[in-house]
């Protein structure tokens, strides 16, 4: 386990600036518990400095895994988020869509989130800005990427696409055998 070179936080911190902008802040200058950002096979981790000084006595060959995963680097060093990274996206999120009940199981099953599924949205999103799905009851379902801003997507016709899919919950079911390898 390391330390992020200076290129690897830029494009880490470039992603999580899509999803929760400037609130990036929060997430680093936790003065009560501080937190780092640690790359371990690849994978991007976000844990207590108090637990990444202990994880530095174990080998590497042997430590699996240590704190939230937040994404990994490809093979041609793009990073992509992964849905474990929720819980803190969604807490410091700029940009929101709620669907309905109707739109959950087709958003779960890995559908990208379609005009008539949508109960509300945040006014001023963006085209191509990071979004995260909540249900109707503010539970986080996943994250995406807006395919229309909010103007554009309230002349859409129902079927039309107003957000893409990046990630979402039923992802721990679908992929439960290569998410954490």
């Amino acid at each position: 386990m390391r330390s992020l070179t200076e290129e690897e936080t830029k494009v880490v911190f470039e992603k999580l600036a899509n999803y929760i902008g400037r609130n990036i802040a929060f997430l680093i200058d936790n003065a009560n518990d501080p937190h780092v950002f640690r790359l371990q096979k690849d994978r991007v981790y976000y844990i207590s400095e108090k637990i990444a000084k202990f994880a530095t006595s174990v080998s590497r060959s042997q430590l699996m895994s240590v704190g939230i995963c937040f994404g990994k680097f490809t093979k041609t060093g793009k990073f992509r988020l992964h849905i474990t990274a929720l819980t803190y996206l969604s807490q410091y999120a700029k940009y929101k869509i709620w669907i309905k009940t109707n739109g959950e199981m087709p958003f779960l099953y890995g559908n990208h989130v379609l005009k008539a599924h949508i109960g509300k949205m945040s006014d001023d999103i963006p085209e191509h800005a990071g979004v995260i799905i909540y249900s109707m009851n503010d539970i986080p379902l996943g994250f995406g990427v807006s395919a229309k801003s909010t103007n554009e997507a309230r002349n859409l016709q129902p079927t039309a696409i107003v957000a893409f899919r990046q990630g979402d919950i039923g992802e721990y079911l679908r992929e439960e055998d290569t998410l954490f390898t």
